[in-house]
């Protein structure tokens, strides 16, 4: 019998394997607008955070200096051109998503990315045809990303599972946070993002082959 009626997938870096893409070229045009900025700091202050953190960031830093009004436009242009060409999934993510199928696991998407950044990624990943439309949640849907709880207890909702039943996969410090304050289980996979930064999870894997047993 399985522990949850729900998996929630964060989508960057667990489901498709675009951080080191997204963030590189987040550092790179942060830093051709007069904003230095490394890909370690792209990972430190943006990684799982919503759009507008960017922008809230650089304000508080730069004595309310403001970007680009087309910034986010222009950026996800960079970041789609990149994804067609290089983008792939995350190791192991088909195989997981195929096991949930078989097995009758209910899952969804909760990412703080935009919709048609989720809908582009998967697109080119092949993993499309593991969601429909209505198992894709965005930070765009509840206007605040993580670490608010907002994006989680909103997918709950939509799905209509209680959160204390819900189960969180998430690569993000701000996505544990973010699961940890709507009541759910959160597991940290630990490929990208340093074991101790997840430390507050539930528990932490390595390898999504490992995610079904905790199930």
């Amino acid at each position: 019998m399985l522990r949850y009626d729900l998996v929630i997938f964060d989508n960057d870096g667990v489901l498709v394997d675009s951080e080191p893409l997204s963030n590189r070229l987040l550092a790179d045009y942060l830093t051709e607008l007069g904003f230095p900025t490394t890909i370690e700091d792209s990972y430190r202050d943006f990684m799982g955070a919503a759009a507008h953190t960017v922008h809230d960031v650089i304000a508080a830093r730069y004595a309310g200096a403001r970007l680009p009004a087309t910034f986010d436009e222009d950026f996800h242009g960079r970041v789609f051109a990149a994804f067609r060409e290089n983008l792939t999934p995350v190791a192991g993510a088909a195989e997981l998503l195929k096991w949930a199928q078989a097995n009758g696991v209910r899952y969804c998407v909760a990412s703080s990315a935009h919709h048609e950044w989720i809908r582009t990624a998967h697109q080119v990943t092949g993993l499309s045809a593991y969601f429909s439309d209505d198992q894709l949640f965005s930070a765009q849907d509840v206007g605040r990303g993580k670490p608010a709880p907002d994006l989680f207890l909103h997918a709950a909702e939509r799905m209509g599972v209680a959160p204390e039943r819900c189960v969180v996969l998430e690569d993000s410090p701000l996505g544990v946070a973010a699961a940890r304050a709507a009541g759910m289980d959160v597991y940290g996979y630990a490929a990208l993002t340093p074991r101790e930064r997840l430390a507050s999870a539930t528990g932490l894997i390595d390898d999504l082959a490992q995610f079904p047993a905790l199930l």
